[in-house]
């Protein structure tokens, strides 16, 4: 199922770097960047996390969550934000429940070879739980001022 603008983000239930367990509806009210990465500590993904934690006081200034979701699990999860100091919460998706909902658990392909796994997606949320925004096709070094677009 591909989700569309206007729709109404898929709850959900995942544990973050922590081991404690974040639900998206406990932000209603707030609006969330939900961000979708292959990978801890890769090259893109490390420029996408960066780039948003240096733009973490902005976005928290127009009323901004972060929670960034991939497959890895908690250490690598931790290892990452010590090594880079970030700011937000990263969940552990390690049963695919999250990816899943939201449709980004895709065929990919490498050297010819094809395999599974997290397609670089963010969906912006609004303070009533609907999807604002989706961006496809993240620029990892500029993605903040795709979510902003000022």
């Amino acid at each position: 199922m591909k989700l569309s603008i206007g729709d109404k983000a898929p709850d959900f239930e995942q544990k973050d770097q922590h081991g404690n367990l974040i639900k998206l509806s406990d932000f209603l009210g707030k609006k969330v960047i939900l961000y979708f990465y292959p990978k801890d500590d890769t090259p893109g993904c490390t420029a996408q996390a960066c780039n948003l934690n240096e733009n973490l006081p902005l976005l928290k200034s127009k009323g901004f969550e972060i929670i960034g979701v991939s497959v890895d699990g908690q250490k690598a999860h931790q290892k990452f934000i010590k090594k880079y100091d970030l700011g937000f919460t990263l969940l552990s998706d390690e049963d695919h429940q999250v990816v899943e909902a939201y449709g980004v658990w895709v065929e990919k392909s490498m050297y010819g070879k094809t395999y599974m796994g997290t397609a670089r997606t963010t969906f912006v949320i609004d303070e009533t739980g609907m999807i604002s925004d989706i961006i496809e096709k993240v620029k990892t070094k500029e993605h903040t001022s795709q979510i902003i677009r000022e």
